[in-house]
């Protein structure tokens, strides 16, 4: 359908009038509201006055048509609207119809664009301008038949509207309406903003209720996480000691023992090794938590990390009825991130998976995530199995499902929460799928790639040949004592220092060929003494392992750098000695000092 409704000749200013009363008219007969009806007449009141004081006069007309409009399947009723003009044409067009600007003909046609639906403008240089603007009519009213349209036009045909002073006073009426709608709106505002200050003030008032709530809680997590620090060395000293001291009876160092009395040892290093379990999970998790673990990056694969966990596992205690086997599925690339840290997690989940396996298997596998840039570790067993609606559960701290092997397995419910923790430092994460009765997977999902700082560097020393005195700097006499019982006494004279200061005087008067090092001493830390030991001529050149129970995260890289090497005391056993000692010098033996 396409309807001329009404066509007017634009002449004069009192035209400009009459424009603007046909338009409301119109828009009236349309069922457009009062609103729309005065942004119409305002529109083509302004495009008038452009007409006749720009280009001496034109015309407008008004049609009813189907357009299609936004979001709208079919073609809805148009009411267009042109204004012809045959003026000289508008210079610069673009510039005439930017939102930017000032002057009397770009306002009009920037507001007429505004408050319509469509605007089209045409203009040549001699050729005039042509207008055409357009707005939807209400999707509530009915649709217009070509009788209804040829109504509408007969009735505009025959009304006149061109009485001035008419227009002034329909004018006065609109902007006092507006004026009382402002009114009503301020009024409102105003109920708004002081309801708005009653919340703010009640929100402040929850804000400050909510720090000093955070407050007391950093408080309190501060006073933990230096408490845990404080006492980690007194921890795991006596840990420390109970494990190198079940050693050499298990190693026989002293004579053998009973088939008694070798069960009752075991039970002993087996309970002291879970507590220094328990102890490292927690400083562990507290580090995570105050940002404080360091990530050493490095480059290795996948078939050496499962040889290691094999070999890791192949001595343990592992029921006859349950297997263990690790599997590469497909060709895995290079990974370079945090293998210490992705071994812990992945020895924490098969460790879980075989204390909660009675009988069948427990499935290591990796392989690449498809499309992603991810490796997939699986642990997958055959076991009792987890509900859905524990699933959660387990990665929360010293929460433990119950279980038909509750009483049986022990556990600190911190392996899960751990592993978790790491795996988002390493980019990743922990899925789990499982079914009572139905076994269960644990997923671990890591880049193959992480960005992290350079490892810990122990540089090795230049080829030497073996040594034949090491000096032991520890305030501890037992682990002192635990030291010398892997060092043999066919190969090493031994030298004892309590203290820091001791140590350092010892180095300087026996000119030992390899020191070994404790770090938390009560007259002075290890550090300490290592930088001591490396600015002084006489004992710069003397290799020196720090002998700890501070594992590599724990230690400052910048400070550990003069050091040649770490031997944990909860890791002390013969080979790992012989592998301090070796990778103290780069062939196994250690520059002699100059003693005979």
């Amino acid at each position: 359908m396409n309807r001329s409704l009404l066509r007017l000749d634009l002449a004069q200013d009192r035209d400009i009038v009459a424009a603007r009363q046909r338009a409301r008219q119109v828009s009236a007969l349309l069922g457009f509201d009062s609103q729309d009806q005065v942004r119409i007449a305002t529109a083509v009141s302004e495009l008038a006055r452009n007409a006749i004081r720009h280009a001496g006069g034109g015309t407008i007309e008004f049609m009813l048509t189907e357009a299609p409009s936004p979001g709208a399947p079919i073609a809805n009723p148009l009411l267009q609207i042109i204004i012809s003009d045959h003026g000289p044409g508008i210079a610069n067009l673009d510039d005439a119809i930017a939102d930017s600007g000032i002057g009397e003909l770009k306002l009009g046609l920037v507001a007429a664009r505004r408050m319509m639906d469509t605007f089209d403008v045409y203009s040549g240089r001699g050729r005039g301008t042509t207008i055409t603007l357009g707005k939807f009519l209400p999707r509530r009213t009915d649709s217009f038949s070509a009788a209804r349209a040829a109504t509408i036009a007969d009735q505009l045909s025959t009304d006149s509207t061109d009485d001035p002073t008419a227009e002034i006073q329909q004018q006065n009426r609109e902007l006092l309406r507006s004026l009382e709608e402002l009114r009503l709106r301020k009024e409102e505002l105003a109920r708004l903003n002081s309801e708005l200050e009653d919340t703010n003030r009640g929100v402040m008032a929850l804000y400050a209720e909510l720090e000093e709530r955070a407050a007391h809680l950093r408080l309190a997590d501060e006073t933990k996480t230096r408490f845990l620090s404080a006492v980690s060395h007194e921890f795991r000293t006596p840990v420390n000691s109970i494990l190198a001291l079940s050693k050499i009876l298990l190693h026989r160092l002293d004579g053998e023992l009973t088939s008694e009395q070798e069960k009752q040892v075991t039970y002993i290093r087996q309970a002291a090794e879970q507590l220094a379990t328990m102890v490292d999970d927690l400083l562990d998790l507290r580090k995570v938590e105050s940002g404080k673990l360091q990530l050493r990056v490095e480059s290795f694969n996948v078939t050496d990390l499962f040889g290691a966990l094999r070999g890791m596992f192949k001595p343990l205690s592992i029921k006859d009825t349950v297997s263990l086997s690790f599997e590469e599925i497909g060709a895995l690339p290079e990974l370079h991130t945090d293998q210490g840290k992705v071994s812990q997690i992945l020895r924490n989940l098969i460790s879980n998976a075989l204390k909660f396996t009675e009988a069948g298997a427990v499935r290591v596998t990796a392989k690449l995530a498809a499309d992603t840039d991810m490796i997939v570790f699986s642990v997958a067993d055959t076991g009792i199995g987890i509900a859905p609606e524990n699933h959660r559960r387990i990665f929360d701290e010293f929460t433990q499902v119950e279980n038909p092997l509750q009483t049986t397995v022990k556990g600190t419910g911190l392996g899960l929460p751990l592993s978790q923790r790491l795996a988002g430092l390493l980019g990743g994460s922990i899925d789990i799928a499982s079914e009572l009765g139905k076994g269960s997977v644990l997923s671990l999902a890591i880049p193959i790639r992480l960005e992290a700082s350079a490892p810990l560097g122990t540089p090795a020393l230049p080829a030497a040949r073996t040594a034949q005195r090491v000096l032991i700097v520890d305030d501890s006499e037992v682990e002192r004592y635990a030291l010398r019982q892997f060092l043999p006494s066919s190969t090493f004279e031994v030298i004892e220092a309590s203290g820091g200061y001791d140590g350092l005087r010892l180095a300087r008067q026996s000119h030992p060929d390899l020191i070994f090092l404790d770090l938390a001493m009560p007259d002075v830390h290890g550090l300490e003494v290592l930088k001591m030991l490396k600015a002084i001529d006489e004992t710069r050149h003397i290799p020196v392992v720090l002998f700890t129970s501070q594992r590599p995260d724990d230690i400052g890289e910048e400070q550990a750098a003069a050091a040649s090497g770490l031997l944990l005391k909860s890791e002390l056993s013969r080979e790992s000695v012989a592998a301090a000692i070796r990778r103290a010098g780069s062939s196994g033996e250690i520059h002699h000092a100059g003693h005979a």
